[in-house]
């Protein structure tokens, strides 16, 4: 596996002209050529920090991306109508307590990752002490199918499966 960060980018979807919209990830490239995400993305669905994809180029004008293999964490996106700082303080120090991390700061938006083992009550649970619904809310990134944002993907089954 190289060591070398690189920069990728991958269809977001389109803006309200409907152009399509790229979004620009952090990645290790391997040598097969797949790429391990170094972050959470903002705004492309079904990936999180740590999973392996193969960027699909069928479409030059939207770069999609096939999974290879998950890492077991979650994205999740926090928007803010006012500026993040004040969530970031409330929500950082809890989430790194179970092992995640703050991947992404801008002044409306929050981007943390963080493994499905620490179990989706006990973040929910954080989450929803902090935002209010009205002046920030959150979302799973990787949790729900990108086409319908209803069905659950249910990938975390197998690493949550006692041996």
């Amino acid at each position: 596996m190289s060591s070398a960060l690189q920069i990728i980018e991958l269809f977001a979807g389109t803006n309200p002209d409907g152009e399509p919209v790229v979004e620009r990830l952090q990645v290790r490239v391997n040598d097969d050529d797949s790429v391990q995400l170094v972050r959470s993305p903002a705004f492309i669905k079904g990936i999180a920090s740590g999973d392996t994809i193969k960027i699909n180029r069928q479409d030059p004008e939207k770069p999609g991306f096939d999974l290879v293999k998950r890492s077991g964490n979650l994205a999740i996106r926090v928007f803010c109508r006012e500026d993040s700082a004040k969530l970031s303080d409330q929500l950082s120090p809890q989430i790194e307590k179970l092992g995640g991390e703050l991947d992404l700061e801008s002044p409306r938006l929050l981007v943390f990752s963080i493994h499905v083992s620490c179990g989706f009550e006990e973040i929910e649970k954080i989450l929803n002490s902090v935002c209010d619904g009205a002046n920030s809310v959150w979302y799973y990134g990787n949790v729900y199918d990108p086409v319908d944002g209803q069905t659950p993907l249910n990938w975390w089954q197998d690493i949550l499966k006692p041996e």
